[in-house]
Order: C-alpha cells, then structure tokens, then sequence
C-alpha cells in the first residue's frame, strides 16, 4: 500500500488544510507508490509565520557553534540513513541507486562543510580617513528563506541551498518538486530528530500553485530557486513585486570540447558521463560535444560504441547504468526533441526510440540517443533537452570551438578535454560559462562555488560564496570624539 505523508510545520506534521492530496508515481511502472498534501495558501502562509516566529523567537540570535553542533548532528543522521534514503529517491524519481547513495553522501558532505562556517561569520574592521571614527561591518542572516528544489536530484539540491542557509542563521520554508517530494519529507523527520527548533525547517507539498503562493508572500526575505529556466523568470517577476532577492539555479546547454590532444579514454568517458548519467536529466548535462575535426570521427564511433553498451533498465537493480526519465510530460518532452532533430536534418547514429521488452513496456524510459554533424544552430544544440540525447558538433580551431560554446543563451558550465595546460587556461578564460572542467566532467566538491551566468541563473551556491547569498552585511560607524560639528554639513 502506498505511504501517506504528512508536512512539516512548526515542528508539527500535518495534513493540507482541506486534507487534499496527490500521488506519487513511480517512474519504472507508473504506478502510485505514496500520497502527499496538496498545500493550500493557508499552508504556506501558515508555514512563512512559523518560520518568522522561529526566526525573530531566538534563531537569529542562535550562536554559530549551536548551529553547527545541530548541523553536524543531522549530517549523521542522513549518513546513518542513506540507504534508506537513495531507495525513496530512487523510486521517486528514477535515478540510479548507484547515483543516489552517493548524492546522500555528498549532501551529508555539505551540511558538514557548512557546519564549519557557522562559528566563523566574521565582520571587517575598517580604517577610516578620520581617526576618530570606528567603522566595522557585521554578517547577520537575511530571515526567513524560499527554498524551491526541482525533481532530478532533490536531496543533493536541498543541500546546496539548506546548509548555508542554516549556517548563516536563516529560517526556511522549503518547497519540493511535486515530482519528487518524498525524500524532502523523509529528511524533514530527521531534521526534526536532529533537535533543530520548532519552525526553523518548515515543507509544504504540492504544485505550482503552492510555489506561486510561496514566493509571492510578503514575509518571505529570500527565494532560492533550482529548476527551469521559464519558472526562473516568473519568479523573478513576483519576486521584484516585494523585492526580495532572488538566487537562481537554472537550465544549460553545456558544451564539452574535445581537442585533437586530448586523452580520448578519458574523453569519451567524460562524454558519456556527460549526457548519459542521470539519464542526462541534469542542468549540466554535457549535451554538446564538440570535437575537433581531426578525431571527430574517431571519437563518434567510441561515444556511439559506449552509448550502445549502456545497461537501461530499474534504476534500484545494482547493475543499471540509466534509469528512465521522471516523468510522463518528460518522456514525451524527449521524444519531441528526438522527431524535430530528425526532421531538421540532424544524423541519429545511435538510439532514438523507447527501449523494447516487458521490462520497459509501463515505464518512462528513453533510448541513449547520439545525433552527429549537429548544427551548431540547430534547436538540439541551442535548447535544453533534460534527457539523455547528445548532440556532437564538429569545429575546427579554438576560436569557433569558443564560439560555438558561447553561442547559445545558457552559461552553466563547460568542459575542456586537452594535454595543453595553456589552452586549458586560453579557452576556459573565454568562456561565458560559471564553471569550467577541464579533463574531467561531473564532478563536485562541497568547497566550490557552483552556479550560472546569462539564462543559466544569478548567485552561487556550495562553497563560501554560497553564504553571502544568505546574509546582509550591516555597517556601525562611531565616533569617539567630542568636538561639536556644523549640522547642515556631511560629515566626512
């Protein structure tokens, strides 16, 4: 029988307030597997006034090593829970189990990194012309934030944005996708076992008229949001309304560059890993390759030889390379991209369909897909697809190997496969992109920055600079002298 939740609202659980629910489906077979409340209004404004009872009650005045003793805690937790954890998220929204459990990992990884912030907010002493002025800055946390997670890595994505938020002193109301809530939930009764005090962590459920409801609330002081780039300007939007700042992590159409010189094992393993984990449901999904002309061929045959290996099947079965994509809108999503690709001229080397079989017959799944000799302005090398469909895009010189990386209006992040350490440095310095890889791809650290430029978004997160996004600096200026001044004249 499928699992009812509950929200989680100043420190209690409780039902939407009209007891109005929606399923969860799994995306292997479409069938429901739990229910979780469709949030009213009523709800969030409910769960923003928990937040600012808790946030003017006493957390803002909560001293760091408190907050950090309390984040360490709850990092054990979901360490201690991560198995548990990976089969919700798994379920809920198709991904790996080899990929999940490291995600659960990664997130505990970042509560921890963050805990270590929380005792070192330092201000700045800062010397003035006059001497007899003292002037200093302090940290101090912006209140009450709008945490939106999107439905392709919900724990991982919480992370980024829950522990700095909870390091620099912040209350949160957090709103999942409602493609993929149930791991939300699940660390919501962790967070509660953690001891953190009632209403500082606060989930309401449901569709987007409950994010709308959220972020157009006049007691919110931040919005941090992951997901599409369309839903990412509406915020905005409703956002400037109460201008309240907005942190945005949104869409890409990530190119990754392979150079004559590059080591092509690595390479092609970089491509795969680029497009194909995930099912290529990631905003940095490698989803342009661009190989210089010399090895273009070679390295088509190799990407297309390793997409063709790839194991698609149930995502909990260990030995699954690609699940399916999340959800039905998204299967056919995919599926339009693949017809209008082959319409418009592009090459299907590999791939293209819906896996065939019983194994597959209910489920959304999407075959790895290779399309060659893309134009460079084609849709499927401009728009951002979220699936596992790679386009490879021939260029002959760095130069247009830059331009063609620039040219689309997504900046998230690039790759660079190369031997030579200064076109590494070259290239990478032209690219209008918030993070470069070069010789590798996929990989993240919870000490550095992550985040977009252009229409791929505004601020960071992970790292140090994610903790600004979260806190407003306050000057003090004193005088310490006793001299009387002209009254109609600026001080200076």
């Amino acid at each position: 029988m499928p699992t009812t939740y509950q929200m989680y609202i100043g420190g209690a659980w409780r039902d939407a307030a009209d007891s109005a629910t929606f399923p969860a489906l799994n995306p292997v077979d479409q069938q429901p597997w739990a229910h979780l409340p469709q949030a009213t209004a009523e709800d969030v404004d409910a769960a923003v006034k928990a937040a600012r009872e808790a946030f003017d009650g006493g957390w803002k005045y909560t001293n760091g090593l408190t907050r950090a003793t309390l984040m360490q805690r709850l990092a054990e937790l979901l360490e201690a829970e991560a198995e548990r954890m990976a089969q919700l998220e798994t379920t809920d929204n198709g991904k790996v189990i080899r990929e999940t459990r490291v995600q659960m990992r990664f997130a505990a990884r970042n509560y921890r990194y963050f805990a270590g912030w929380a005792d070192k907010l330092h201000g700045e002493s800062i010397p003035l012309d006059r001497p007899e002025l003292v002037d200093f800055t302090t940290r101090e946390p912006r209140g009450v934030a709008a945490l939106i997670t999107s439905w392709n890595s919900p724990m991982a994505i919480l992370a980024n944005k829950l522990a700095p938020a909870l390091a620099a002193g912040c209350t949160v109301v957090i709103k999942p996708s409602e493609m993929a809530s149930v791991t939300t939930l699940a660390f919501a009764e962790l967070c509660e076992r953690a001891g953190f005090p009632a209403g500082v962590i606060n989930v309401v459920t449901g569709d987007g008229s409950v994010g709308a409801a959220l972020t157009g609330h006049p007691g919110i002081d931040l919005i941090s949001f992951t997901g599409g780039t369309a839903t990412g300007k509406a915020i905005s939007r409703v956002a400037a309304e109460h201008l309240t700042p907005v942190t945005l992590e949104l869409g890409g159409k990530s190119a990754n560059i392979v150079f004559a010189d590059a080591d092509l094992e690595q390479a092609v393993t970089g491509a795969v890993a680029g497009i194909f984990a995930a099912a290529g449901q990631t905003c940095i999904a490698g989803s342009r390759l661009l190989v210089q002309r010399e090895i273009y061929d070679r390295v088509v045959v190799q990407v297309c030889q390793r997409a063709q290996a790839i194991r698609v099947g149930d995502p909990r079965d260990e030995s699954t390379e690609m699940g399916p994509v999340a959800t039905q809108a998204q299967h056919q999503r995919v599926q339009a991209f693949i017809q209008r690709a082959r319409e418009q001229g592009a090459t299907l080397a590999v791939g293209g369909g819906v896996p065939q079989g019983e194994a597959y017959a209910r489920g959304y799944f999407i075959e790895p897909t290779v399309f060659t000799e893309v134009a460079a302005d084609a849709e499927l090398a401009q728009e951002e697809v979220f699936g596992p469909v790679l386009a490879i895009i021939p260029f002959d010189t760095e130069e247009q190997a830059i331009a063609i990386a620039n040219g689309t209006a997504y900046g998230l992040v690039a790759g660079l496969w190369t031997q030579n350490l200064a076109r590494a440095h070259r290239v990478a310095r032209c690219l209008e992109v918030g993070g470069v890889w070069v010789n590798t791809y996929r990989t993240s650290a919870a000490q550095a920055p992550f985040g977009g430029v252009k229409a791929s978004g505004i601020g960071r997160e992970r790292g140090l600079h994610a903790l600004d996004e979260y806190l407003e600096i306050k000057n003090l200026m004193i005088d310490l002298s006793s001299e009387a001044r002209d009254p109609f004249a600026i001080r200076t």
